[in-house]
């Protein structure tokens, strides 16, 4: 017993009211550096990531754009690696491919060239009238 003192024990092992079941409150919670930046990088992941799939289902909300006219309309279905400037191109037959472009757009309500596989585009009926 040399080098202990009587009546204190030692770690691990409950003495007479200096264990666990003597305390009446829990000590707060300290976290080192670490677990400090630990915390935080994995709040921000979850942030982000919360953040990443609420920008999906946005992109795959159903919004539909209702514009009149559309009666009598040719319109074509949207194939994977379809680009409207493509789209456009196959209806100009050597007109302005840009002004087709725009009117696809005008007649769709699309504030962009974005475009999704399965989608209808109404198309114009006489490109040569967009000159």
């Amino acid at each position: 017993m040399a080098g202990r003192r009587a009546g204190v024990a030692g770690p691990g092992v409950a003495g007479r009211g200096g264990g666990l079941a003597g305390r009446r409150g829990a000590a707060p919670v300290r976290l080192t550096r670490r677990g400090r930046v630990v915390l935080v990088v994995g709040v921000a992941l979850l942030s982000l990531g919360g953040f990443w799939l609420g920008t999906r289902a946005a992109g795959h909300a159903a919004v539909q754009v209702v514009v009149a006219g559309h009666t009598g309309l040719q319109w074509v279905e949207v194939h994977k690696g379809d680009t409207l400037w493509k789209i456009a191109d196959a209806l100009a037959e050597g007109d302005d491919t840009g002004a087709v472009v725009e009117e696809i757009k005008r007649l769709n309500g699309l504030p962009d060239s974005l475009i999704r596989p399965g989608a209808r585009l109404y198309v114009p009926k006489d490109t040569a009238a967009l000159r």
